[in-house]
């Protein structure tokens, strides 16, 4: 994390004027002072990085100053300097908040050595405190299944993860291309640098530029003081960009620039900022379709696929749902609280032979959901996986291979159990999407949704392909014309 902006605040002309040329030299932005109110006026007007802290000046002793600094929410970090030197000056110093002390008169390597720990210190601060502020993932880290398919894609992780080539994970939603990332992540000479993940599609559209390459103070509203963005705290370490497909063409193209040149400029800033990162992109749709319709920049695209990685939807390795569900079994007994002794054979028959339009992700909701329903008896039971009655009594024909998904197709609750919020809406879009004869624009516009969104139920639900753009190519030119 560079350090940008530095205060010397030193009362020698001669020692002041020395190290404010120094630091010139290096490309650092230096105000100087010469006593503790001009300092206190620099910081008001501006936000530093860093201090050069004289110990006795002219209005005040800089201890003092450095007490004061403690109790700010954006402080510097201060290096203390004094020509008459001890060790219980310098313990007082520390102890007060002092990042650094050195003695007068000092050499040109000991003040590089000084920024360099500043500058990784400074780092360290900024992605400790974009942990604290992340949501927990207890979804579990390892790529777990005894298939040949899972095997595969273990290999092609291992051999993929020591290189530092740009990897696009591409897989449905809910297969787990996020533990292949971490995978590669720990696995790569990068594992004891950052990992910083972006969720492009959860981010507002006007703030993503912001969250990608940071902004300054005042560079819109609400921007009240500088803030580092994610590829600055994954300076020397690994990015995850989460479905990458989500991002505008204007954020694209400047995406496109810092993987060409690791270089980027923060929003409303002049600065060129160099850095040094992995880069992991994951999407749930094919983005080369993306391209030919314009809606992805092609060379972007290339840059991105240099490794192209394919996680499996979980209908292709079903052999791997027993195994799954009992890894899946231990871990939210745990979490709830509850008692477990396993799944009957019966269940595991219905579990195997059902679709599993949500993947994994689907899979974990359902053992979660069945181990909190199936009460002291600790046996897992048909009746706790949530499933609708038609869904039990013919799961080999998955729904969303069928050609027709008619009103009068979707169970309901006077003739069988209630279904989940999940099950309803997936019918209640079928019906829509037969009602128009397949034709997404109208769908989405019937149901008040946007196309984007009702392409992204389609792809989770595996039929997106039964839909294709040329029903589409029917809508009416008045029509409206959200990105599909």
């Amino acid at each position: 994390m560079p350090i940008e902006k530095i205060i010397v605040l030193e009362d020698d002309p001669i020692v002041r004027r020395n190290l404010e040329q120094q630091l010139r030299q290096q490309r650092y932005d230096v105000a100087a002072t010469e006593t503790i109110a001009g300092a206190r006026n620099l910081m008001a007007r501006d936000t530093f990085d860093l201090i050069f802290l004289d110990v006795r000046l002219p209005d005040g002793e800089g201890t003092d100053l450095l007490r004061e600094l403690q109790s700010q929410p954006q402080k510097p970090l201060v290096v203390m300097v004094t020509g008459f030197g001890s060790v219980e000056s310098a313990v007082e110093c520390m102890r007060n908040g002092a990042f650094d002390y050195m003695l007068k008169p000092f050499s040109a390597d000991q003040l590089q050595v000084t920024l360099k720990k500043a500058e990784n210190f400074n780092q360290l601060l900024k992605v400790n405190a974009y942990f604290s502020n992340a949501e927990e993932d207890d979804t579990g880290h390892e790529l777990q299944g005894q298939s040949q398919a899972m095997e595969n894609l273990r290999q092609l992780v291992r051999k993929v993860a020591r290189t530092q080539a740009t990897v696009l994970i591409a897989g449905e939603s809910g297969t787990g291309k996020e533990l292949v990332s971490r995978a590669l992540y720990r696995q790569s000479s990068r594992a004891n640098a950052p990992f910083i993940k972006v969720n492009c599609a959860a981010i507002p559209e006007n703030l993503i530029e912001s969250e990608f390459f940071g902004h300054e103070k005042g560079a819109f509203t609400g921007a009240l003081n500088k803030r580092e963005g994610r590829f600055e705290l994954a300076h020397n370490g690994t990015i995850l960009l989460d479905e990458i497909s989500e991002i505008s063409p204007q954020v694209q193209a400047k995406l496109l620039r810092v993987l060409q040149e690791r270089e980027l400029e923060r929003v409303g800033g002049n600065r060129t900022i160099k850095v040094d990162v992995r880069v992991l992109a994951t999407t749930n749709r094919r983005l080369e379709e993306s391209v030919e319709r314009k809606e992805f920049r092609q060379d972007l695209y290339f840059r991105l696929n240099v490794v192209p990685i394919h996680v499996p939807p979980l209908r292709e390795h079903m052999e791997d749902v027993p195994f799954l569900a009992q890894q899946f079994m231990p871990r939210f007994a745990r979490k709830h609280g509850v008692r477990v002794c396993g799944i009957s054979d019966r269940c595991l028959a219905v579990l195997q032979s059902h679709h599993w339009p949500g993947n994994v992700r689907e899979l974990q909701n359902v053992i979660e959901r069945a181990l909190i329903l199936c009460g002291d008896s600790g046996m897992i039971e048909p009746e706790h996986l949530g499933f609708s009655s038609l869904s039990a009594s013919a799961p080999s024909s998955p729904a969303p291979a069928s050609p027709s998904h008619s009103p009068a197709a979707a169970p309901t609750p006077a003739s069988q159990d209630l279904l989940s919020l999940a099950e309803v809406e997936k019918h209640h879009i079928f019906a829509a999407m037969d009602k128009t004869d397949g034709n997404r624009t109208h769908a989405a516009k019937l149901l008040g949704i946007s196309v984007r969104t009702l392409r992204n139920k389609l792809n989770e639900y595996g039929v997106h392909a039964k839909y294709s753009d040329a029903a589409d190519a029917t809508e009416p030119a008045e029509l409206p014309t959200e990105k599909s």
